[in-house]
């Protein structure tokens, strides 16, 4: 009898919300044909917004796509005598392949800027200003990228190893020593540390700084005994024990 009764009730409940719903359409007529519209006009906005960042996603990796294949392609200097020819642009030189492919990742930047092809444009821009020997600008490049916090982006990461090698390779030790230091210290850098040790290690001893390069080998060895860099950095430790 009780089971029937609320069976009955709930249906009564459910009667009257319909009704009520019925009753307010009828006097609000009017107000829920214009409050359709908007969702209809929401509804279609949303759906084009979708559509276009889809397209502007496609079209961002298009152009990184062409941009890599200037950064990769052969280089007819560099080609083995008797090679053949290879399919696709081939540049005279290396610097007229680098200068075409910053010229193409600085725009890909400026076009998406805000966009993960923005950002590995970016970088790759400033590895080409680097080997063309534009240090100046490449250095203030990859110090804006490594700047930045981001935990769903390698290229800050990437920024300061690359950074770190620029140090290096332009004769900025103390520099170089501190930015190698900082990214073998900092555990939330999503790249292998024992790489950033290794260069720690290897640019210590360049400066004949020996005590501090063996203990970072040491270090190396010790941390991360998989590393493939572990077995030179247990050589090199135990040669420098013999200088020190």
């Amino acid at each position: 009898m009780r089971r029937e009764l609320k069976k009955h009730i709930k249906q009564d409940e459910l009667v009257t919300s319909v009704d009520r719903a019925l009753g307010w359409l009828a006097v609000h007529r009017e107000a829920a044909r214009a409050t359709g519209i908007v969702l209809v006009a929401v509804g279609a906005l949303a759906g084009g917004l979708v559509y276009l960042e889809a397209r502007r996603t496609r079209e961002a990796g298009r152009a990184l796509a062409e941009a890599f294949e200037i950064y990769h392609a052969p280089v007819q200097a560099e080609l083995a005598p008797g090679s053949a020819t290879p399919a696709g642009k081939a540049y005279a030189t290396p610097a007229e392949k680098l200068v075409k492919a910053a010229a193409a990742f600085d725009g890909i930047e400026r076009k998406f800027g805000s966009r993960p092809a923005g950002a590995r444009a970016a970088y790759y821009a400033a590895l080409c200003r680097a080997e063309l020997g534009r240090t100046e600008e490449a250095e203030k490049a990859l110090a804006a990228l490594a700047a930045q916090r981001s935990t769903d982006r390698l290229e800050p990461a990437l920024a300061r190893l690359a950074l770190a090698d620029l140090y290096r390779r332009s004769g900025q030790v103390d520099k170089a020593i501190d930015a190698y230091r900082q990214a073998a210290e900092d555990v939330s850098l999503p790249l292998p540390r024992d790489h950033a040790l290794m260069n720690l290690a290897a640019v210590l001893e360049e400066a004949e700084r020996f005590a501090e390069a063996r203990a970072a080998y040491q270090r190396l060895a010790a941390e991360f005994p998989g590393s493939v860099y572990a077995a030179d950095a247990r050589t090199r430790a135990d040669y420098l024990g013999t200088v020190v």
